[in-house]
């Protein structure tokens, strides 16, 4: 009894929330890893996946970043596919989100810990509705993927038989909703460029898993007039939201015009360059072949999976909030006000510092993988005729930190140490690199405070 009290308190004071949310997406991973790495999670043609591309993919999958270093729908069984499913069905929402609800359920209590999670990860500031909110967005999902598996089965069926067109369908919706990528096709969906409905669908999934849970909620309550107004966050992040997907699409049409639009139709060229606009941010799917475009449009993708998704959403990135909040705080102080104002409200100082803190921390864990990258790919080739192999390693880890999934094809040729630091990249990307430097560091602790001392800077 004695030495369970220890270990008690002994967790009880070492399990801070930041590292229970760290430990609960490794401990998901982990089992995921061994799951596929059975054979019946293999197609016929593979007797086992590697260990190391089975925790790809299962990484890949609870972070719903989308890379993948096998054929999703060749190499993995119905199985393997399932528990991909089911792996970035949870890492979409949020562990403590389902455990959350399953205690409720059951008639248990969660604690406080588990609360402050579960809480951090929708809501900007606390509120009593908490639960309330956590069941709708619960409700929401389930809809939203059912409507979307709906409209994608009525494409589908053209195409394959009804069980497998559902299939196909029920697996693109969720994967699309939060903002996997994974994808049954080896050319991704390359193959429904022109389809307004698979497109019109895919996208809308997309921005609806990426806007965030509480946005979602906000908006539906305001449409069923439950709410009057929405919070400043869902006005930042619905604006930056709508901005970015017109930037986006704009500077895709114009850059790919010439190159890989060119001789297609107005209606492909509009629904390519808003697709791949939508997508570069968070999801991962492509309609067009990603290792063709032009380097000022890679460029273009690269700075879109950079900022991602927005907070509390199935994405990743520094978030359209963290964008957003930066180019305030640089247009206000150009103005020469101190405080960073929007629409007669100041945001918090602290809020800004931890923007700065994030957005340059993930600008550094970026520039280091990169790195390592190149480091661990050992080309003894010419410097001009691989130069190409750093714009394909640069590509892979944004799009790895942002768990947007898109690749220039180079994902599949990674040696092993290569796939690890790529795990790496999009485990830091999903949980965040602040959660995960609390989660390193005791939130006991506390900096001193010295004289102060002015330096040159600028």
């Amino acid at each position: 009894m004695k030495l369970y009290m220890i270990i008690r308190t002994f967790f009880a004071r070492h399990l801070t929330p930041a590292r229970i949310f760290v430990f609960s997406f490794a401990a998901v991973i982990l089992f995921g890893t061994l799951a596929l790495w059975l054979p019946i999670s293999a197609s016929a043609s593979k007797s086992n996946l590697r260990f190391v591309d089975a925790l790809f993919t299962s990484a890949s999958s609870v972070c719903v970043t989308g890379l993948a270093t096998v054929d999703i729908g060749r190499d993995l069984s119905l199985i393997g596919q399932l528990i991909t499913l089911v792996l970035f069905q949870v890492g979409g929402l949020g562990i403590m989100t389902f455990s959350l609800v399953l205690f409720a359920l059951m008639g248990r209590g969660i604690s406080f810990k588990g609360h402050e999670i579960a809480q951090s990860t929708f809501m900007q500031s606390p509120r009593r509705d908490f639960f309330l909110i956590v069941v709708r967005v619960l409700r929401y999902t389930f809809i939203i993927e059912a409507v979307g598996a709906g409209l994608l089965f009525v494409r589908f069926v053209f195409d394959f038989p009804v069980r497998e067109a559902v299939y196909h369908a029920v697996y693109h919706a969720v994967s699309a909703f939060n903002n996997c990528g994974f994808s049954f096709f080896p050319d991704n969906m390359m193959r429904y460029r022109d389809d307004i409905l698979i497109n019109a669908t895919m996208m809308s999934l997309i921005i609806l898993g990426g806007i965030g849970f509480v946005v979602l909620h906000e908006v539906m309550s305001k449409i069923r007039g439950k709410q009057k107004r929405l919070s400043l966050h869902s006005k930042i992040v619905l604006i930056a939201t709508a901005g970015l997907i017109l930037t986006g699409a704009v500077c895709f049409y114009f850059l790919e015009m010439d190159n890989i639009l060119r001789g297609a139709s107005i209606q492909t060229m509009i629904l390519a360059s808003f697709f791949q606009s939508v997508t570069a941010r968070t999801a991962g799917f492509n309609t067009v072949d990603i290792g063709m475009l032009t380097n000022s449009t890679i460029l273009v993708i690269m700075a879109l999976m950079f900022i991602g998704a927005s907070p509390g959403s199935t994405g990743g990135g520094v978030k359209t909030t963290s964008f957003s909040l930066l180019l305030l705080f640089m247009i206000n102080r150009m103005k020469g006000n101190e405080n960073v104002n929007i629409a007669n409200r100041t945001i918090p100082k602290e809020q800004i510092e931890k923007t700065i803190s994030i957005v340059f921390s993930s600008a550094i864990i970026i520039g280091i993988i990169i790195a390592v990258l190149l480091l661990a790919g050992g080309s003894n080739a010419d410097p001009l005729a691989s130069r190409y192999q750093f714009i394909e390693y640069a590509f892979e880890t944004f799009s790895a930190f942002g768990t947007v999934g898109l690749s220039m094809g180079v994902t599949p040729k990674l040696n092993d140490f290569q796939k690890y630091t790529i795990i790496l990249m999009m485990f830091i990307g999903r949980v965040g690199p602040l959660t995960l430097a609390f989660a390193w560091y005791s939130a006991r602790r506390r900096g001193l405070t010295y004289a102060e001392e002015s330096i040159m800077v600028g």
